[in-house]
């Protein structure tokens, strides 16, 4: 296959070219930097030589946008917006101008697409989807990606929860925090987490390409979502680490403008299911978090 990964320099796009270049397929990386023979300049916004690359390509994926992982002022927050609106809108001219368009394309979105939910496990039929910068984020993404439709693309929006992987992501940081003594609950714990390992990530993509029934949107997670308390407990046990501090709300809030992030990326409960991976019978490597971390601590 031919696949075109769009903002594929990053933890995400590296994975899934190494998956796919390992099974033999053509990867070529849309990018700002081009440094290597399979890397193709553009800047997202407008339409170049770039174009020609989606011309008879099997698969087009869009992992373009600002990361979230920054304060939530009025420049990042236009850039966040912009980076993910702009992309996948230029995508969408260039897709309409070729002779031979991709056969499928799946863009980008977000598991926190969904509500703050501690009870309430949110799949892609019964998902409650609210209102605020993150949310809305999220839903002008989706609004923009669907907005036309081509017969000749099936297009799919992977709804991610946190990926965990050793080269990049959350797993880094919180095996850190974890060795300094700091791996206990954040906030009050409750907040549930919903996650994903890397492999199993790079091969759900790779299901959703070859399955043409899956279409629309797609939660792109692990079937066991867990609290931040047990999640950290079950970190410092595979760490061998026999504490860890609590980190309330207050301490979050100094932590973050030091970090220059925002605290919703913890505190925010994420309790996503993969119906629809279920139900098209993907099986996870690794459905449960103890085993997926004894699989990265080994790595």
């Amino acid at each position: 296959m031919k696949i075109i990964i769009a903002g594929g320099t990053g933890f995400l796009g590296e994975n899934l070219e190494k998956h796919f270049t390992e099974k033999g397929h053509q990867v070529y990386i849309l990018t700002r930097n081009p440094k290597r023979k399979n890397e193709i300049y553009w800047d997202a916004q407008t339409i170049s030589e770039w174009k020609n690359s989606l011309e008879k390509a099997d698969v087009l994926i869009n992992l373009t946008g600002k990361s979230v992982d920054c304060r939530y002022h009025e420049k990042n927050k236009k850039e966040i917006y912009s980076s993910r609106i702009e992309s996948t809108r230029i995508l969408q001219k260039a897709a309409d101008q070729c002779s031979d368009k991709p056969k499928i394309w799946l863009n980008a979105s977000s598991a926190t697409i969904y509500v703050h939910s501690e009870k309430h496990l949110n799949t892609e039929e019964n998902g409650i989807i609210g209102d605020d910068f993150s949310m809305n984020i999220c839903k002008s993404w989706e609004k923009e990606f669907f907005a036309v439709e081509n017969e000749e693309i099936r297009k799919v929006a992977l709804r991610t929860s946190i990926v965990l992987g050793n080269d990049g992501g959350a797993f880094p940081k919180l095996k850190m925090i974890t060795k300094l003594g700091l791996g206990g609950k954040q906030g009050r714990g409750n907040q549930m987490v919903s996650w994903i390992h890397i492999q199993d990530f790079c091969k759900a993509v790779d299901w959703v390409i070859n399955r043409e029934t899956i279409s629309g949107v797609i939660n792109i997670t692990a079937p066991v979502p867990l609290s931040n308390e047990n999640m950290m407990e079950k970190l410092r046990k595979k760490l061998k680490v026999p504490f860890g501090l609590n980190t309330p709300v207050w301490q979050l809030e100094i932590a973050s403008l030091l970090l220059k992030t925002e605290t919703e990326l913890v505190l925010k409960s994420r309790n996503v299911y993969p119906e629809k991976l279920e139900q098209t019978g993907f099986k996870f490597s690794y459905p449960e978090l103890d085993n997926a971390i004894a699989n990265l601590l080994e790595s």
